[in-house]
């Protein structure tokens, strides 16, 4: 494997240094135009458009969230009617919106295609020809890439933690489909970073290139060509048969901030969601990366929105650590031209809650696939027992709380997490037998 094609990163980061030193202007943006100058590049999702329906509830108690809720009824209006950003004359029926992000591609999770939507250009444009990824063995990320890099003829290599499953099933199987599976010893996966790079130097072999993709990421930064043409001159002086890019666990890095921070532009417009009235979005939170992205574009933008994750998979200190870690990316890489509201942000962007009933993140409690049925038979719209039903519980408490004194209103981010069902239907044999009888009338 030839090393010496890519300048390490401490390279990329100095030459970057030095253009920025000579190249950035001294004036500062407001929030709209920092933002409008952030999101001018390519994507991978040619619009950033999602549907909006309205989730009308038939009482504004619930009194048992996630027990099938079986004392309240669902009504989906699919087509609302929106006037001066939101709804005006329905406001005082008990209601929530739902963003249906679950409804952007048939495979690929909504939050995973927004984490994706700025990193595929960046790969495309260095003519990468592999991706190496990881995850765990129904990992909703590792199918996303693989079904992203092969309808754009790019090869994707998924390293799986554990051992190959008896029946490949949801994200498993589309995995398997679309991309090159190999199966990794949890004892050899702890160590993620290794375990990434020595299958990227197998996969290149003596004639190919191998780089991370923050490498990338930093080249691509520059106020101008320099550095990004460095890096590729450098890099692809050679035809390389094989240009190898590692893409982290998750794409839980800086670049996956872009897609969402893209969403809150879009859905902050007069006609939709509007800038002007107090929200509170709710989404699921598995790493974090989603809700953080949804609050700095909320922030930079100057909206009166706050977002409430609930945590699934880490404490709450684990979950303020990868926000911090984050807001600094963050601003390192994009924060040069604006600071109006970089304090606001270092105090936090994401309201962090426990979920109605916790538990160890991925197990399923007694009932939460009959609340599935449930909601799925009532409104077209289903959620998965792990992660979005845990957003929708939520989103109907939150909707009691402002129903009694608050103002604003209640947006459910829908991620998606259709696949996972499969694997969950095999995990939990019991549970999903019980439909067969179907809900009782």
């Amino acid at each position: 494997m030839k090393v010496e094609g890519f300048p390490s990163k401490s390279t990329i980061s100095a030459i970057k240094r030095g253009f920025q030193s000579q190249c950035v202007s001294n004036v500062k943006l407001d929030g709209e135009d920092f933002v409008s100058k952030l999101l001018d590049r390519r994507w991978t999702l040619p619009h950033p458009d999602a549907k909006i329906h309205q989730v009308m509830l038939s009482t504004s108690k619930v009194s048992q969230p996630g027990r099938a809720f079986s004392d309240v009824s669902f009504f989906n209006k699919i087509n609302p009617y929106f006037s001066h950003g939101l709804m005006d004359k329905d406001d005082r029926e008990p209601s929530f919106f739902i963003v249906r992000d679950d409804l952007l591609h048939p495979l690929i999770n909504g939050n995973k295609a927004r984490k994706l939507d700025g990193l595929i250009p960046l790969v495309e444009d260095h003519s990468v020809t592999h991706v190496v990824t990881c995850g765990g063995c129904q990992s909703a990320h590792a199918a996303a890439v693989a079904v992203s890099c092969s309808e754009r003829g790019l090869k994707s290599h998924l390293l799986l933690r554990g051992e190959q499953p008896e029946i490949l099933t949801g994200y498993n199987l589309m995995s398997t489909i679309y991309g090159n599976v190999t199966y990794v010893p949890r004892s050899l996966y702890a160590n993620r970073e290794n375990m990434l790079k020595s299958h990227a130097d197998y996969l290149a072999g003596s004639s190919g290139n191998v780089i991370w993709f923050d490498d990338i990421l930093e080249a691509s930064l520059s106020e101008n060509d320099g550095a990004m043409s460095f890096l590729q001159k450098d890099a692809y002086r050679s035809d390389h048969p094989r240009k190898i890019v590692i893409v982290n666990e998750g794409a839980g890095d800086v670049v996956a901030l872009l897609g969402l921070i893209r969403l809150v532009q879009y859905l902050s417009q007069n006609h939709i969601l509007g800038k002007e009235r107090p929200l509170k979005l709710v989404v699921d939170a598995g790493t974090g990366t989603t809700a953080v992205g949804l609050g700095l574009g909320a922030k930079c933008l100057g909206l009166p929105w706050e977002v409430t994750a609930v945590m699934l998979a880490d404490t709450i200190d684990g979950y303020r650590h990868q926000e911090k870690r984050l807001i600094s990316d963050f601003k390192r890489h994009f924060g040069l031209q604006i600071d109006h509201c970089f304090d606001e942000i270092d105090r936090g962007l994401v309201h962090w809650v426990e979920r109605c009933h916790p538990r160890k993140f991925g197990n399923v409690l007694e009932g939460e696939v009959e609340a599935c049925q449930h909601i799925a038979q009532q409104t077209g719209i289903l959620v998965d027992p792990v992660y979005t039903l845990a957003a929708w519980e939520m989103s109907t408490v939150l909707r009691e709380q402002e129903a009694e004194g608050g103002s604003a209103t209640v947006v459910m981010l829908h991620t998606g997490g259709t696949l996972g069902m499969f694997g969950l239907a095999q995990r939990y044999k019991s549970y999903f037998s019980n439909l067969k009888a179907g809900l009782s009338n």
